[in-house]
């Protein structure tokens, strides 16, 4: 018992936890130094991906079939669907969301309502166990019941949550390296590259920035060659990224190839509206900055500063109350001096 306490100390659990945030903060500054290239290997998914999607084609068309759906199977499947979650939590916005979270496939979609069917009782469970055999922190029983209650809501939003983050964490990768990636397009177009060879170039060239924008790219040129509609494939590109700035290029390459206006054109505008989007951004956040910096100076800075003004007149003010002769003496030789 006497480790289950020290466990459950609510000090220690303090002390665990400000262990983990330093962990968490030392390994997020080493990660840039420590991580491994990705680009190639997410390239070659994409190539076996392209490859495997033409074979398994060329196999169906063969069996006298044409879906080249991903096949789902497994537990979390079967109890979706005897469920019948994805009407009972229908979210007619999620297979966009996992598009745009990089998550691609029928399985992801399975997975979530999975998820979010399970991971409610689950964090209730733990929250319940803890409070009532553990350590319930002398908390009154009602207060106890509310918190356990409150396990089935987090674990209801957590799927949300997560998902919400990758997206938001991907868009930004995207869009930050995205007017690079048009400059080097139009540089690409203007040399008299197709639209499929200078897609595929600038993947290559811009995974060193962006490898998701790399893996979009890459992607964007395996659909141009292989579905029915280039038009599908540009929407395809924008309904993945979510972002004004890259639909508008789609819009803008598909207007192209509609009418037949110059494509490189259309590519130093969007490029110089993409750049400004992005100027734009940043001065937004720096108007910003002001305002999100009052708290913590206020909790951290100030309390400091004042510290180091007031400590030596404070300890002074001390050793004069406790050696009022020898500070008297003291003084006296100063003012000889």
């Amino acid at each position: 018992m006497g480790l289950l306490d020290a466990a459950t100390e609510p000090q220690n659990l303090a002390t665990a936890g400000v262990a983990v945030l330093c962990f968490a903060t030392v390994v997020t500054l080493a990660s840039p130094a420590l991580r491994r290239d990705q680009l190639e290997a997410r390239m070659k998914s994409v190539a076996a991906r392209r490859d495997e999607l033409r074979k398994r084609s060329r196999a169906q068309i063969a069996a006298g079939r044409s879906a080249l759906r991903q096949e789902d199977a497994g537990l979390a499947k079967q109890i979706v669907e005897k469920l019948d979650l994805r009407r009972l939590l229908e979210d007619p916005k999620l297979a966009d969301k996992m598009a745009q979270a990089g998550y691609r496939g029928p399985r992801p979609i399975t997975t979530f309502y999975f998820c979010r069917l399970i991971l409610p009782f689950l964090f209730a469970a733990l929250a319940g166990f803890y409070l009532f055999a553990v350590n319930g922190f002398g908390l009154p029983t009602p207060t106890r019941f509310a918190l356990t209650f409150g396990g089935l809501g987090l674990g209801y939003y957590a799927p949300s949550l997560y998902l919400s983050n990758q997206i938001s964490k991907r868009r930004d990768s995207i869009v930050g390296a995205f007017p690079d990636a048009l400059d080097l397009l139009l540089i690409c177009v203007e040399a008299g590259m197709s639209i499929e060879a200078a897609l595929q170039k600038v993947s290559g060239e811009i995974g060193t920035r962006s490898i998701e924008l790399a893996e979009e790219l890459a992607l964007l040129t395996a659909e141009l060659s292989y579905l029915p509609d280039r038009r599908l494939a540009y929407e395809g590109l924008g309904r993945r990224t979510a972002h004004p700035g890259i639909k508008a290029v789609a819009t803008a390459m598909i207007q192209a190839e509609q009418y037949g206006t110059p494509l490189g054109n259309a590519l130093r505008v969007m490029a110089k509206e993409n750049r400004d989007l992005r100027i734009a951004a940043a001065e937004k956040k720096a108007a910003q900055l002001p305002a999100k910096l009052t708290v913590p100076m206020i909790l951290f800075f100030l309390p400091v500063l004042f510290v180091v003004i007031l400590g030596p007149a404070f300890m002074r003010v001390q050793d004069s109350q406790k050696h009022p002769q020898t500070i008297s003496a003291q003084d006296a030789r100063n003012s000889k001096k």
